[in-house]
């Protein structure tokens, strides 16, 4: 939905020289002026780009009714790193058409932290954890707020999601979280989540939004992902003259993570590689990425109609099940468990338990009902499982011939 020009004129806001109110940029973005009284909805536009009158074209995102999206730091500021309410309208004018055309959409955002930035006088991403959570706390109600005014012209409601790590890792919490959602996209809400970085510690962080996004579309389950960045896609020899764009992904190998790199950004906490690291978990558990870039007014659209917008990762076929996702995905793993190659045969080719006399070492202390990595002898992390016993009676070899982690509680990565 292209942007009035009256509002392309815009600049930043939320911090301290903020000269564009959400109000009515909301208004503009939905044609109109300002006006007192209740806001009409937005008409649907046919034409390139839109498939919401057209058939869309990919196999790939035919069955798409549920989507997760993905907002990056990047995408949401200017060229001063401050949060930036021209982009933040014109991304909100492309999910609401979205739900408006019958999909329920998720949304995952950053943004919190550089909207304190503004406020509390920093000019890089603090290097304190007290001071990045002192930022979060003052920026989150304002990037909520502004949200809220943009999707109101829309008569879109929203809610807010502040999730830490342990909320999904502990299994009951996990499915209060999944149910929390489920219930508000079936009233027609719209999740807008987040990390709770005023109050999660090192050890219990996601880490950055890209694992956050995947984790949240595992949960539901998701039948999309898209990540919206300040990146083409994954580029292949980028840097070189040899540069392009990979339109699809069909493995992540070698190869593939070879091509991620970090982030210069200073606001932003990852680059290419946790985008990478988010496309493992999503296409294992039988969801298909995107990553894409997040400025163009029809990339959304583009993307569901199935045209070359960004790179399509590929998901790995039929969804692992509610619970190995949870074993997979949302644990920081206790130990490591090395196994030899017969083992490695056994779990990955033959779908069988993990035995005691295929262990070779094990690194770490853990306990009973702890998830444990499980590697091959080059190393590699093949697998991951619930153990059915302790490190110290592994080491101490007093386990005999038993199942240590049962194939019902492995997922083969």
């Amino acid at each position: 939905m292209p942007l009035p020009a009256n509002l392309l004129s815009g600049g930043a806001f939320l911090g301290r020289n903020s000269h564009l109110d959400p109000e009515e940029c909301g208004t503009r973005l939905a044609g109109k002026e300002p006006r007192v009284g209740r806001r009409a909805r937005p008409r649907l536009v046919s034409g390139p780009g839109f498939p919401f009158l057209q058939p869309v074209r990919s196999a790939v995102f035919q069955s798409v009714r549920r989507l997760v999206v993905k907002l990056g730091t990047g995408v949401l500021t200017d060229s001063r790193k401050r949060p930036d309410l021209v982009q933040f309208a014109q991304l909100v004018s492309q999910v609401a058409a979205l739900r408006a055309s019958g999909l329920e959409v998720v949304l995952v955002t950053s943004g919190a932290v550089g909207a304190g930035m503004g406020v509390l006088g920093y000019e890089s991403r603090p290097g304190s954890l007290a001071e990045r959570q002192a930022c979060a706390a003052v920026g989150q109600s304002r990037l909520m707020a502004t949200y809220d005014s943009l999707f109101r012209h829309f008569d879109q409601p929203i809610a807010q999601v502040l999730l830490t790590h342990e909320d999904l890792a502990d299994h009951e919490r996990h499915l209060n979280a999944r149910n929390t959602l489920l219930t508000l996209l079936k009233r027609g809400v719209l999740p807008i989540i987040n990390e709770n970085d005023a109050v999660s510690v090192t050890e219990l962080k996601f880490g950055d939004n890209d694992r956050l996004s995947a984790l949240v579309a595992s949960l539901l389950p998701a039948d999309l992902l898209v990540i919206l960045t300040t990146a083409d896609g994954l580029i292949e020899g980028f840097g070189t003259p040899q540069a392009r764009l990979l339109d699809v992904v069909e493995r992540i190998d070698e190869r593939i993570e070879g091509m991620a790199g970090g982030t210069t950004s200073v606001t932003a906490t990852g680059g290419m590689s946790t985008k990478i690291t988010a496309a493992k978990i999503v296409v294992r558990s039988g969801i298909p990425l995107v990553i894409a870039p997040g400025r163009r007014h029809d990339g959304l659209a583009r993307i569901l109609a199935g045209e070359k917008e960004g790179t399509l990762f590929l998901p790995v076929h039929g969804k692992l099940p509610s619970r190995k996702r949870w074993i997979a995905f949302y644990h920081h793993a206790r130990g490591t468990i090395h196994v030899d190659e017969g083992a490695v045969q056994a779990l990955a080719a033959q779908g069988r338990s993990l035995l005691a006399p295929g262990i070779t070492r094990c690194e770490g202390e853990f306990d009973a009902e702890d998830v444990v990595r499980i590697c091959g002898p080059d190393g590699r992390e093949f697998a991951r499982g619930l153990v059915r016993f302790d490190s110290a009676a592994l080491l101490g070899r007093s386990t005999g011939r038993v199942e240590v982690v049962h194939r019902d509680d492995l997922v083969v990565l």
